[in-house]
């Protein structure tokens, strides 16, 4: 038999990690997985036995007279994933205060939850003056006229651009960074289009607001009424990412670009991409827990389909890591292994007449998700394992 196991795991030492886990109750991912197959073969074994499985006569080899057949799957070989659930968040990436740099009164307020994209009113001051959002990096610190340069001016041509209120050709020729005639034309047409009555051209300070996307409102901080100079809204960007809160002992088994599958709320699956493995590591205590204290770094998922999560927020999810591949391997459901010795498994043959013989193997990864696990030993496809009774 031959097989191949991706990201550094072999077969053999994930067999090791399941003598491990036994003999002293290891940690981390490799005890998530030595221990799921421990404690499911324990369980089969124990109904097995209590079913009248493993009567002296199965074990010695002969069928069991006037006894029901046991229950058993056929060995298979095939491709095999080892996958760890592991427990997340879906909400929306980004956090961004909205603050208010003018003066006057706020006299209208979008709702949480609205998107607000280039080009589009965040808000009203006084007698229906808007404030607009503009894409950039550089925040609002000035009022903007013909004839001044900077970074600000720069993001402020790009976007004029970008809303097709400014010709690229003449402000390249002008300069990306100079309050040049083409953008104080292209303010005057922005201001006409938001209704903006005897547009000068030039913005005064608090007009515009500078954030790097669209931006989605989640808590409305100011009031009607109220000043429009201060934090007027908190907001998120409008893209839906996964965190998982990891533990510093599985950091080496992730990578940004890994592909991962997410359980959302209503049961169905969607897949995600890992966009980022966090560096820095937080420690939780669980106080009057009596657990330990828990170590994790955050991973961030991002969905390849975004429109799967619908409009969820902080909702609780499962994010399904594959942490090894086996190729062409022999493969049996878990509630087939039997622990013989320290480290040592066994699985029932059943064959013709009820016949029944113990063959040693070697466990390999396993499949939580689907109950599989891959073994080494004397087996062939096709052939009869006893199985746990359900």
């Amino acid at each position: 038999m031959s097989g191949t196991v991706s990201r550094g795991r072999e077969a053999g030492q994930q067999a090791e990690a399941l003598a491990a886990a036994e003999a002293r109750g290891s940690r981390g991912r490799g005890r998530w997985v030595a221990l799921g197959i421990a404690v499911v073969v324990a369980a089969g074994a124990v109904s097995a036995w209590r079913a009248g499985v493993f009567s002296p006569a199965a074990s010695s080899g002969s069928g069991q007279h006037g006894a029901p057949a046991p229950a058993t799957q056929a060995v298979t070989r095939q491709d095999l994933a080892a996958t760890t659930p592991e427990t997340a968040t879906l909400g929306y990436a980004g956090s961004y205060t909205v603050t208010g740099r003018g003066g006057g009164t706020l006299t209208s307020l979008p709702s949480a939850g609205q998107v607000i994209r280039q080009g589009q009113v965040l808000y009203l001051t006084g007698n229906g003056s808007p404030v607009v959002l503009l894409y950039g990096s550089v925040p609002d610190w000035r009022a903007l006229d013909e004839g001044i340069t900077g970074q600000d001016v720069t993001q402020l041509n790009h976007d004029l651009v970008d809303l097709g209120y400014a010709d690229r050709a003449e402000i390249v020729a002008l300069g990306w960074d100079y309050y040049s005639w083409e953008t104080a034309y292209a303010v005057q047409q922005l201001e006409e289009h938001l209704g903006v009555s005897s547009p000068p051209g030039s913005l005064s300070l608090g007009q515009v607001v500078f954030e790097p996307e669209a931006i989605r409102i989640s808590q409305v901080t100011g009031s009607l009424g109220g000043p429009a100079n201060g934090p007027v809204l908190t907001a998120t960007s409008d893209r839906h990412v996964v965190t998982i809160p990891l533990d510093v002992s599985q950091q080496s088994e992730v990578k940004a670009g890994d592909t991962v599958s997410i359980t959302l709320p209503d049961g169905t699956t969607t897949p995600g991409v890992i966009s980022s493995v966090g560096t820095v590591a937080t420690t939780t205590s669980a106080s009057g827990s009596g657990e330990s204290p828990t170590t994790t770094i955050p991973v961030q998922v991002t969905l390849t389909d975004p429109g799967a999560a619908g409009t969820l927020d902080q909702a609780p999810v499962t994010v399904n890591i594959t942490t090894a591949t086996a190729h062409d391997v022999l493969v049996v459901p878990v509630t087939a292994l039997l622990a013989h010795a320290p480290g040592r498994y066994v699985v029932e043959v059943a064959g013709l007449g009820n016949a029944r013989r113990w063959v040693p193997v070697t466990p390999g990864i396993y499949d939580g998700a689907n109950g599989l696990v891959q073994v080494t030993g004397a087996l062939t496809p096709g052939q009869r394992v006893v199985v746990a009774a359900s």
